[in-house]
């Protein structure tokens, strides 16, 4: 069985290096994709993280758009409620006619941050009445099919092929909200890895009239042996810090966990270590996970990720994973 595969980028910062060079490796990746075959290349959005230099991915898109030729180039994702979803359908409506049959919008909820960034980017909106995610989607699904509301602008230019559209989450939830909109559904297994939640969602969006494609991303490192592949990997932890109103959050260390709680002004919160699900080993041990995926769950591609220890390493194991790959093949 085959499948496309595709790519998930964050702009990782190494230590004691510029972000400039984070973003320059981001290029280099993308362009050996698409030499290497691989369908779509994404680029994340995080804010207020020393860590990661993508907190504008739509700037970015733009500028890999520019420096590649035919990969698909987007947001994994785009996090729609600090934004006006008028200025996300324009500035994807641009995007897409820089870039004709090229750019993919995929849209999510998470925060991308901790409290005080969050507060920031959503300094216009009443914190007592939120906007719900549902609503802001119908009104950026209305402005990219310009079916919006009479009297509303349009969102303009108008491009000569709409951008994809596609939902991220984790939960059926999230699946019958895609497949409601019409919309193709990511579910994002590099962060819930539980194969139940997984075949749930994947259900729930077909029951729910699903017609678009589903996708299923991952987090994958590939190494020349399987022993130097779980060296990077078996020390990967996830800190899941849980506040006293119930809201949890998955983070990268103890001390990001104790500052989300500091920031949310928690009077409480517990912590609790857990590891990330990684699919780790050589070429043809990971092929042979994906197989088992898409036999699983009969998806026809894949959304890859890699772990950010494994930052310098990364073209490597995304070349290996290419290699001889019938995914690869079209």
């Amino acid at each position: 069985m085959t499948y496309a595969l595709s790519l998930l980028d964050k702009s990782p910062i190494l230590a004691d290096e510029p972000a400039g060079a984070a973003l320059q490796r981001t290029i280099a990746l993308a362009q050996n994709a698409e030499r290497l075959g691989y369908k779509r290349f994404w680029v994340a959005e995080h804010h207020a993280n020393p860590g990661l230099a993508s907190s504008a991915p739509e700037i970015l898109i733009a500028y890999l758009a520019a420096r590649t030729q035919r990969i698909r180039i987007g947001s994994g994702g785009v996090l729609l409620p600090h934004y006006s979803p008028y200025k996300v359908a324009e500035t994807f409506n641009l995007l897409a006619t820089l870039a004709p049959d090229r750019i993919d919008l995929g849209i999510g909820k998470a925060f991308g941050g901790l409290p005080d960034a969050t507060r920031a980017l959503r300094r216009l909106q009443d914190p007592a009445r939120p906007p719900r995610f549902e609503e802001l989607l119908a009104e950026l699904d209305g402005y990219l099919a310009s079916r919006s509301e009479a009297g509303s602008p349009p969102a303009l230019p108008v491009p000569p092929a709409a951008p994809e559209r596609f939902l991220l989450g984790a939960s059926p939830e999230s699946a019958r909200l895609a497949a409601a909109r019409g919309w193709h559904f990511v579910f994002a297994g590099q962060l819930n890895g539980d194969p139940g939640v997984t075949e749930a969602s994947l259900d729930a969006y077909a029951k729910a009239g699903g017609t678009g494609e589903v996708l299923l991303a991952v987090t994958a490192f590939v190494a020349p042996t399987a022993e130097e592949a779980r060296a990077v990997t078996d020390p990967l932890k996830v800190f899941r810090v849980t506040l006293d109103d119930g809201q949890s959050v998955n983070l990268g260390t103890e001390e990001q966990a104790a500052e989300y709680a500091r920031q949310a002004g928690a009077a409480s919160y517990r912590t609790e270590i857990r590891r990330p699900h990684v699919l780790s080993g050589t070429a043809e041990d990971v092929r042979g996970e994906l197989d088992r995926l898409r036999a699983r769950f009969g998806v026809r591609e894949f959304i890859v990720d890699t772990p950010p220890s494994a930052t310098t390493r990364r073209l490597a194991s995304v070349t290996l994973l290419a290699g001889g790959a019938s995914a690869l093949a079209a």
